[in-house]
């Protein structure tokens, strides 16, 4: 990686991890010869001293407690001083030149607050794991490409709404204009809600396909089991309310509440009918300080996101 005017590296990569001390060992060889900040989410499975002892050349953030994903990257990226900042999950590996390919990118167009790297599965070589993630007008996120064969089609570079934050690279000016990640998120969802109000303040997003990473998936969420069903409903609804546009929001709020009803009917069906429900609640809790930020959020705004926002999740 090339060097920043100041004669360090350009690219701080930024691994959050809770418990991960065996991801870890996973994602961290891969990176070696990159400045990377591992930000320990208080664990208690020894990862901050296994770092410190297998890895000297890593910077280590430990925080004294599981305050979040979100609030945890925040804290890294803070801690960082670089003109780019990686974000990257700890179950993955990071092929060779992805952080040079993802800041070449962002290089190439100064209109790109941040940039998308293409996701493989780890257990399906050959399936894309995500290129890039969106959001339909009814209010429903999508990660493109999940699921399907690694076939040529996601290979052309483009913009996309919103980077993925397991595999994504951010520019340290977008970040200082567009705020930082959501903490009241805790975990997910915070990367597309960063997403939007960067479209929203004409900030876009490039995915590059030639940036290439690994993903294992799950190594966190299955130790969260209903947790986190329940923060991406609630967070979902903090994401619209707080961003689409007040005459957009106005004219969708049918389909937006159909999709809510939806999803709800989907959550029956799977078991986790009221952890739906108790989402809501705590959203319509919330509801107060989404709305602050809301007006934070549409104060700010210089664009709305007809360019950015579809209604095939397939796109």
């Amino acid at each position: 990686m090339s060097a920043q005017a100041g004669g360090g590296p350009r690219v701080t990569a930024i691994v959050p991890s809770w418990n991960g001390r065996d991801m870890l060992d996973l994602i961290l060889p891969t990176l070696e010869g990159e400045r990377v900040l591992v930000v320990d989410n208080g664990s208690t499975d020894g990862s901050v001293e296994h770092v410190r002892d297998a890895y000297p050349w890593v910077e280590l953030l430990a925080l004294p407690a599981n305050v979040g994903f979100a609030p945890a990257v925040n804290a890294g990226i803070a801690a960082a001083d670089t003109e780019y900042v990686a974000l990257l999950n700890n179950d993955m590996t990071v092929e060779p030149g992805c952080l040079e390919a993802l800041a070449r990118a962002l290089d190439s167009h100064p209109e790109a607050g941040s940039a998308t790297a293409k996701m493989l599965m780890l257990r399906e070589p050959g399936v894309v794991d995500g290129a890039g993630d969106t959001l339909t007008w009814f209010g429903g996120p999508w990660r493109r490409g999940h699921g399907t064969p690694d076939d040529g089609r996601w290979d052309e570079p483009g913009e996309v709404l919103s980077a993925c934050g397991g595999a994504a690279l951010y520019r340290r000016t977008a970040l200082d204009a567009v705020g930082p990640f959501d903490d009241s998120f805790f975990a997910y969802l915070e990367d597309v809600d960063w997403g939007v109000r960067a479209q929203l303040q004409g900030w876009r997003c490039r995915y590059v396909p030639s940036a290439v990473v690994n993903h294992l998936g799950g190594a966190t969420s299955k130790r969260m089991g209903q947790l986190e069903a329940y923060l991406i409903h609630r967070n979902l609804i903090a994401l619209v309310l707080k961003t689409f546009p007040p005459r957009r929001l106005a004219l969708l709020a049918p389909v937006l509440l159909a999709y809510q009803a939806w999803l709800l009917a989907q959550g029956i069906r799977a078991g986790r009918g009221r952890t739906v429900l108790r989402a809501w609640r705590d959203a319509g809790r919330r509801l107060p300080s989404t709305l602050r930020a809301r007006r934070e959020v549409q104060s700010r705004r210089t664009s709305d996101l007809r360019h950015a926002l579809t209604w095939r999740p397939s796109e």
